[in-house]
């Protein structure tokens, strides 16, 4: 086997590099030739034993036998199929996928050629691998003794106060290094919309997951017809004892004909490397993405996870599809075949903490330079319906690590979300990629100026790697990513909670719309002090996707209604365009609705008109909003969300029913209010 190590950037992303028949690319080209040949290759790290075929059409049991000689031992389906998926299968090409298996003395090169010369062989790929050399770093910390969180929510999970990520009032041991909501601000769509739904599932493609572990055994997926232990495919589907998931880096099978075996999930495989000086192998990376997405909310117990439910066993469910192993994995054929196990095994959302450290200047290009089995398996998870609310199923992908000025492969894939990071200063993080092909940017974490490690992401972590502690902080794209994952699979649970139903492109176009405005914070600042010195903004304005992923927001696109924004700290005037209209201004305003929970979570402040005997204004019965000259007046002093409604006359200027003069129709909105600090700090409006 020929490989190369490769380091994760703080634990962020698998990294495979170049091409094999081209130099290794250190920024973006300007140019690709498309492979000469029919022989394609994403990285210059293979396995010397083993190769990808892709049959121009489905070949025949006598063919394969043909193939066995001059050293090739095996051809063996890629992928498993799976009864009533056929067609999906044949249409993205995934039933004429095969791998090659060659012994020990045959060069590699000469059968590749062998293959890519037959004129019913479409492409042969690399098995391209990456190994993981242990560079996650982690800052494993204890669980307090206490029952209740401090953070103001309704959970009771005693950590919660410190992931700031969540809900980010400015406040903490990080607090010279923060901005008031740089978050994902999910705390008002956790008070009364939705916590999660248990048949919504997301699969973790990534290290294992420990599914075991103390604040997650709750929202782990577990496979209803595999008994667990007793050596056997219980339900059929080609693998044995895949009860949580499987391990495609370990497993293997007798015969083209057997089940896949030897699958079981690990996160203790990792050992001291006198060499190296390191403890190398699983570094905890898959359950510390996982606690992100679906930790079990307000069980009494230390973090909370976005979609990890209310405590009533109604949170997302969490798949674990190991492509990383005790130190190695990350081969083409094992991530393929991890992300076409979940589309099978009913995911919604794959959540993809990995990449390629190599660029492509177009999807084209990445696609025939040498990932077209994942690609397959990624179109083909797409179109897998797993859920009642879209028409398929939703990829998201970390953007990268490299601090480069472009997405990496596959999240820079126009098909994925791809997520960027930016820590609890809400700017853009030392190391993340932004530019073309990143999407949308989520909390990601950065330790630095400093402080603590309390400015990166706190989640779960396998206690059996850190010293007991099931609990740490870690940084990178990596860390992003699961945020959007774990929204992705409130936003699913919402919906089908309402009974909507949306295409997959719709759903993806909203995900991307519901944001909060990044650029401005960006904007306002030239630069920023890190230990090593100063990072310039300027390249990162506009290239962080469409903005910082807002739950709340994403709430109120499934359910239609309009959001209006509102500064923290200052009365201000609000325009109700958004919610009735360019007429907003002229219409006659009967009555405002303002429920405490909006009140508590804003902090609104009572506020009261002026000049009410020239310009009548409708206020609110409490005090705490009222409308006049067509526009919202409100005061709210906390980074929060809420829902108001406001009752106006269309086509007239009181009420019809009565004599005379002709009255008009009421009209009744119901708006979201979504209060943000107003000026990031930079004194440029922010916000609004």
């Amino acid at each position: 086997m020929k490989k190369r190590v490769v380091f994760f950037v703080l634990p962020v992303l698998l990294a495979v590099v170049s091409s094999c028949r081209q130099e290794m690319l250190s920024g973006m080209p300007d140019s690709l030739s498309a492979p000469e040949t029919k022989v394609v290759c994403l990285g210059d790290e293979w396995d010397a034993s083993s190769f990808l075929v892709k049959f121009a059409t489905v070949p025949s049991e006598d063919h394969l036998s043909s193939l066995l000689q001059d050293g090739i031992q095996s051809v063996e389906p890629l992928f498993q199929s799976v009864p009533g998926k056929e067609a999906l299968e044949r249409k993205h090409g995934l039933d004429r996928w095969y791998v090659v298996g060659l012994s020990e003395d045959v060069g590699l090169e000469r059968a590749i050629n062998k293959l890519a010369g037959m004129e019913e062989v479409a492409l042969v790929e690399y098995n391209t691998i990456a190994s993981k050399a242990s560079d996650c770093v982690a800052y494993p910390v204890m669980e307090p003794q206490v029952t209740k969180a401090a953070s103001g929510g309704s959970f009771n999970d005693p950590m919660l106060i410190d992931q700031w990520h969540y809900n980010n009032q400015g406040s903490g041991a990080y607090s010279n290094f923060i901005a008031k909501g740089a978050d994902i601000n999910v705390k008002d769509v956790w008070g009364g919309l939705t916590c999660g739904d248990s048949d919504i599932i997301v699969a973790v493609v990534d290290e294992g997951v420990k599914y075991s572990h103390p604040d997650l055994a709750g929202n782990m997926w577990k496979n209803p017809k595999e008994i667990a232990g007793n050596g056997l495919d219980d339900d059929g589907n080609g693998y044995v004892d895949d009860v949580y998931g499987f391990n495609f880096v370990k497993s293997s099978r007798a015969n083209p004909n057997s089940p896949w075996e030897n699958g079981d999930i690990t996160w203790t495989d990792f050992h001291y490397d006198q060499k190296q000086k390191k403890i190398v192998g699983d570094s905890g990376h898959g359950t510390h993405v996982a606690g992100t997405i679906a930790a079990v909310n307000n069980n009494a117990k230390g973090v909370a996870g976005v979609a990890g439910g209310s405590g009533a066993g109604d949170g997302c469910r969490i798949m674990s599809c190991q492509i990383f192993s005790g130190g190695s994995g990350g081969s083409v054929d094992a991530i393929s075949r991890a992300i076409k196990y979940a589309a099978d095994m009913g995911a919604s959302v794959i959540s993809c903490s990995f990449g390629s450290s190599i660029s492509y200047p177009s999807d084209n290009a990445y696609m025939s330079a040498g990932a077209a089995a994942e690609v397959d398996a990624i179109h083909y998870f797409e179109e897998s319906r797993n859920n009642p609310v879209l028409d398929g199923n939703i990829a998201v992908f970390a953007a990268g690590n490299e601090t480069h000025n472009y997405a990496h492969y596959p999240g820079a894939f126009y098909d994925v979300i791809s997520v960027s990071a930016f820590g609890p200063d809400f700017l853009p993080t030392y190391y993340t990629n932004y530019g073309p092909g990143c999407n949308i940017s989520a909390p990601g974490g950065e330790y630095g100026h400093g402080v603590s490690a309390k400015s990166e992401v706190l989640s779960t972590l396998p206690s059996e790697r850190y010293d007991g502690s099931d609990y740490g902080y870690m940084q990178g794209t990596s860390m992003a990513c699961p945020h959007v994952s774990g929204v992705v699979a409130l936003s699913l649970s919402y919906a089908k909670k309402l009974g909507k139903t949306f295409t997959r492109e719709e759903f993806k176009r909203m995900l991307l719309a519901s944001v909060s405005d990044i650029d401005q914070r960006i904007g306002g600042i030239s630069e920023k002090q890190r230990d090593y010195g100063k990072l310039k903004m300027a390249p990162y304005y506009h290239q962080m996707g469409t903005g910082a992923i807002d739950a709340w927001r994403m709430m109120m696109h499934i359910e239609g209604l309009p959001s209006l924004t509102a500064g923290i700290g200052r009365q201000q005037w609000i325009d109700l365009s958004p919610a009735f209209g360019t007429a907003s201004v002229s219409l006659t305003y009967l009555k405002i609705d303002v429920p405490q929970d909006a009140v508590s979570s804003m902090g609104l402040q009572k506020t009261k008109p002026n000049n009410t005997d020239k310009y009548p204004a409708i206020v609110d019965e409490n005090g705490y909003a009222y409308v006049q000259f067509g526009r919202l007046y409100i005061h709210p002093t906390l980074v929060g969300s809420g829902k108001i409604t406001i009752h106006a006359v269309g086509g007239g200027d009181h009420l019809g029913g009565g004599k005379n003069p002709p009255g008009g129709m009421e009209i009744i909105q119901t708006v979201s209010l979504i209060a943000r600090d107003a000026d990031g700090g930079n004194g440029t409006g922010g916000w609004l």
